[in-house]
């Protein structure tokens, strides 16, 4: 499967125009069917790597697995021996799809939440607020620029330009991708700790940097993505606000029940999926907007794929890949 962007997508990490991986149709000896998608979220060199680990793990599984075998591979997230985070995705999803945890014998897919506007890294943010304002002049959007990808110096000047347009209902999220040091991190910690219509700083510091994003959420809101992925355990430890992409997290049973059961301050967030993957960001996303700390998921809908594999008939994206 091979998904092109409708425009590159520049973040602090590299510059992304392809989201690649694998479908899986899995059906159980009752006959029943689930769906999954096993695609890594992954820029620039390390995505050939990514790649090859996925596909020696698919090769590995074979055409047919016992249902035991398959839930003790699950069950080894973050091991030595562990699958990719996507292949766990993938079959996950589909387990769960198969047992009825989702879809029709679950009452239905749910519909995505207004989502969060993306604003392009750079100063191509400004038109595209602008743009925005134009059509919703007093927005109560929230607004989330990628930033820590050019001089810091500009991008502080530009910074300001936004704030200067940006409404007051509105709400700005920074996300910095771990590209900052200390420094700059505190530098904007302080210009923003006042700021009303900041929502958080997503992702200032490297995700090894424990104890200066402690320091900084003491100071601001601060939400931890590429850290989840990195100590896994820190899904269950950080108290704040968590980006989660499930497509590229596991198994996805546990934040499902989590989500269900009201777990907050969880924002979900788009990987570039496929119609199949899709269905279940959507449905997440709903959840999370019906739970306690309700918030805009971010589905940056002006980078997402187009065309048949996006669809939201399982098989449609199937025989579209084939």
């Amino acid at each position: 499967m091979a998904l092109p962007l409708p425009q590159p997508l520049r973040t602090a990490s590299g510059v992304l125009t392809c989201k690649r991986g694998w479908l899986l149709r899995l059906t159980t000896a009752s006959g029943a069917l689930g769906w999954g998608e096993a695609a890594p979220l992954a820029f620039g060199e390390a995505l050939a790597p990514a790649l090859q680990r996925l596909e020696a793990a698919i090769a590995a599984l074979g055409g047919s697995c016992c249902r035991a075998t398959l839930e003790q591979g699950l069950a080894r997230a973050g091991g030595m021996d562990a699958w990719p985070p996507a292949l766990a995705f993938a079959l996950g999803s589909a387990l769960a799809e198969a047992d009825g945890l989702v879809g029709a014998a679950a009452g239905g897919w749910l519909p995505p939440p207004p989502a969060a506007v993306l604003l392009p890294a750079g100063a191509a943010a400004l038109p595209r607020l602008e743009q925005h304002l134009a059509v919703d002049p007093t927005a109560t959007a929230s607004f989330k620029w990628k930033v820590a990808v050019q001089c810091d110096r500009d991008e502080r000047a530009l910074l300001e330009q936004v704030l200067a347009r940006l409404p007051a209902a509105a709400r700005l999220r920074l996300d910095a991708n771990g590209r900052w040091d200390r420094p700059t991190a505190q530098a904007w910690a302080d210009r923003l700790v006042a700021e009303p219509r900041l929502q958080w700083l997503e992702q200032p510091l490297d995700p090894g940097d424990h104890e200066g994003l402690e320091a900084l959420a003491a100071q601001l809101p601060l939400a931890l993505d590429e850290s989840l992925a990195a100590d896994a355990s820190l899904r269950q430890r950080w108290p704040g606000w968590q980006v989660r992409r499930p497509s590229q997290e596991g198994d996805p049973r546990p934040l499902l029940a989590a989500l269900r059961a009201g777990q907050p301050y969880r924002v979900l967030s788009t990987a570039f999926e496929s119609g199949i993957a899709r269905r279940w960001l959507h449905h997440l996303a709903a959840l999370q907007v019906q739970g306690p700390t309700p918030s805009a998921p971010g589905l940056a809908q002006a980078w997402q794929p187009q065309g048949p594999l996006m669809a939201a008939d399982p098989q449609q994206v199937w025989e579209a890949a084939a």
